[in-house]
């Protein structure tokens, strides 16, 4: 055989074809998920020593990190009265020594033989007199020559260390270099994008001459990766687009054109920007797949109205779709005042006008009414039903549904969002836009959104206070919390308590609230008026007390986080959020979102415990405290969370993508989703293109595609 070696032919050897790997290496290896030479390769270093660059022990500063190359001198283990051990090693290099003390790791002693070569990596600080690391990162790199050294993951339990790791990898690539090593990205891309070859990269990542060769081939490497992901995706959306009847709309109408004039404040421009894009979709004959990301209060929910009377306009229905009673109820209040007075031009009317019909159909409107919504929503006269997923039981059929709107999306399953287009009559896809409140960095957008077009909302509408975050950290602070609820309350506004999520639990969640409700009345808040709001409460027990908050009756609601979407009481000016450390970032940004929303300053509290250890930090508060822009958060939700996997629940911050990070490389996610556009849209079924549709085929199962394109 002669041709280039594919990343299929190295599946399709096993690691014991290689020198040295016997029964007891490979079960090792095994171990560490390495079964083949394709595993192996791809299991790049975790850091390089650039050995014409390494720290000496002489030029250590205490306090500050570093990485030194040192040689082992002496080891000692001792126990301490606890029976814990602390495991002392001296080490040096020319010009130097130093120790290294390790708590509780007995094994070190084992491990760390005298005249043993390691890296080291942690920071030194000063122990009487001499330089000391407590428990550092130890590599054990044998003595591997070379300016640059690789670093491999380490496993204590699988016992393979970084020089065996090397040695593999160099003998893999050895073998591949008479016939070479196939690269199926097409060389325009890769000279646009001024790319290495792969083979170039698969060397330069494992045995870089120096740090800028390591940087270019893991640059190729992190780019590939991230292109068969896109492609998955560009595949899907395309087919989708090919496959699918859409709705030709009309977009220059009259009664859009009358919603415009009647709204009492002009568009923000990323408001036009955004019908821009929604309205060419519209307009194009294929069925819109289109994600609207706007922080809260940003204005998504205009920009939902006008792509609804587009559906409108053009004789036909529109649905909006919500995860909650509360949030369905809360947008038909709002969808009928923004369209209140708005009439349909109808030259078959004796007027030349009709009025609009909205509907809320939810499982709490029963009986005659109904009854009629359901006749209403066969027969056309119904214009726009709002609801939750009682949109798409079986008993409801809609004579002509052009244009779906989901909000919240993520609380909603792939299932319900297709059983809602599958509301479409004669076989016509209709026109879906998703709404989501919760701001995704646009790299990740791309990924986990990749079939969906991304228009973002980010400026916020004339009118809305910015909301001020205050941190109360522990009780002394806290006091100053409930002073404040009582001097908006004095002042004739109302405000919000957030209990605590309580792990899993609802039903502990409910206790606290309700527990939480009594303290304050008896303690804090005493001679106020407090509501509850739970979500096992009835739905018409909720609207009740919504209606009580709303009317004013109430004058603080202590709730769940029920009311993280779409509560909206503009009299509301203060939220107070207990134990704010037990949610992430995302949530209190939406939660606080419920205030701030009328004419006057707004504050949230976040409410934590001190800390025993005494560590002040909170990384997550601390970021809410500085900024109100919902996608800088999200940026900092992505560094603190890690990424996540693309392709399923698997465990939370540990990414598939072994070199790609969607934090770092934001403009290579942005260069693979060209280049996948271009490879797809010259050659649809990649047919010629095989081996990029092999390795697509190779490395995403049916359930990775399908996982990443419902996600």
């Amino acid at each position: 055989m002669s041709e280039p070696i594919t990343l299929r032919d190295l599946v399709d050897i096993p690691v014991e074809r290689l020198k040295g790997v016997g029964p007891k290496k490979q079960a090792s290896l095994v171990k560490i998920g390495i079964t083949d030479l394709l595993d192996l390769v791809t299991n790049y270093p975790r850091r390089w020593v650039d050995r014409t660059n390494e720290a000496r022990i002489a030029d250590l500063v205490p306090g500050e990190e570093a990485l030194v190359l040192v040689t082992v001198r002496s080891v000692n283990k001792r126990a301490t009265r606890n029976r814990r051990t602390i495991v002392n090693v001296n080490v040096g290099d020319g010009s130097g020594r130093m120790d290294l003390v390790f708590f509780n790791q007995p094994w070190r002693e084992r491990q760390l033989k005298e005249g043993l070569q390691i890296a080291l990596f942690g920071k030194a600080d000063t122990y009487r007199g001499g330089l000391q690391m407590s428990n550092p990162i130890v590599d054990l790199i044998g003595d591997r020559t070379g300016r640059i050294v690789p670093i491999y993951p380490q496993s204590e339990k699988a016992q393979i260390n970084t020089w065996e790791m090397a040695s593999w990898i160099e003998e893999t690539l050895r073998r591949c270099e008479e016939r070479g090593i196939a690269d199926p990205v097409p060389s325009a891309v890769l000279c646009e994008y001024k790319m290495i070859s792969r083979s170039d990269a698969l060397a330069g990542i494992h045995l870089p001459e120096d740090m800028k060769q390591k940087e270019m081939a893991r640059r190729r490497l992190a780019f590939d990766e991230l292109l068969r992901v896109q492609l998955v995706l560009v595949l899907r959306k395309r087919a989708l687009e090919r496959d699918q009847r859409g709705f030709k709309h009309a977009t220059d109408g009259d009664l859009v054109r009358r919603f415009y004039d009647s709204l009492p404040y002009p568009l923000t421009g990323a408001q036009e920007r955004a019908i821009g894009e929604i309205f060419v979709d519209l307009a194009n004959g294929h069925p819109m797949h289109r994600l609207l990301q706007g922080d809260v209060g940003a204005g998504k929910t205009v920009v939902s109205v006008a792509a609804m009377l587009v559906g409108v306009q053009s004789g036909h229905q529109a649905a909006l779709m919500a995860p909650t009673e509360v949030l369905a109820e809360q947008h038909a209040a709002s969808v009928r005042l923004m369209l209140d007075g708005v009439t349909v031009p109808d030259p078959a009317n004796l007027f030349g006008d009709r009025p609009l019909r909205v509907e809320l159909l939810t499982n709490r409107v029963t009986g005659a009414a109904r009854k009629d919504i359901l006749e209403g929503l066969a027969d056309g006269s119904v214009d726009i039903a709002i609801g939750t997923h009682a949109l798409i039981q079986n008993a409801v059929d809609f004579s002509s549904l052009g244009v779906v709107v989901v909000d919240e999306q993520h609380r909603f399953g792939v299932e319900q969002r297709s059983a809602l287009r599958d509301k479409a009559a004669d076989g016509q896809m209709p026109d879906t836009l998703v709404m989501t409140a919760t701001p995704i960095p646009r790299t990740a957008a791309m990924t986990v959104y990749g079939d969906l077009d991304v228009s973002v909302l980010d400026e916020l509408p004339p009118g809305r206070t910015p909301i001020v975050t205050m941190w109360a950290n522990g009780p002394l602070m806290e006091t100053a919390v409930w002073r404040d609820i009582c001097d908006e309350v004095q002042a004739g506004r109302q405000a919000y308590v957030v209990c605590p999520l309580v792990g899993e639990s609802e039903k502990l969640e409910i206790a606290s609230a309700e527990e939480t409700r009594e303290r304050l009345a008896r303690d804090e808040l005493s001679g106020l008026r407090l509501g509850l709001l739970h979500g096992k409460m009835q739905s018409d027990e909720k609207e009740a007390t919504m209606d009580r908050f709303r009317a004013g009756e109430i004058d603080v609601l202590v709730a769940t986080t029920v009311i993280e979407v779409g509560v909206d009481v503009p009299n509301a000016t203060v939220m107070a959020i207990l134990d704010a450390d037990r949610f992430g970032i995302a949530q209190l940004h939406q939660l606080r979102g419920r205030v701030g929303r009328g004419e006057h300053a707004s504050t949230c509290w976040l409410i934590t415990q001190q800390r025993e250890d005494g560590d002040e930090g909170n990384p997550r508060v601390e970021a809410l405290v500085e900024t109100t822009d919902g996608f800088a958060l999200a940026e900092v939700d992505l560094e603190l969370r890690g990424e996540g996997t693309l392709m399923s629940t698997s465990q939370k911050g540990r990414s598939d993508l072994k070199l790609a990070s969607l934090r770092r490389d934001r403009n290579l996610v942005e260069m693979a989703r060209r280049a996948a556009f271009v490879i797809v849209d010259a050659d649809q079924d990649l047919v010629n293109h095989p081996l990029i549709a092999d390795e697509v085929d190779l490395m995403f199962s049916d359930r990775d595609e399908e996982f990443l394109t419902k996600s």
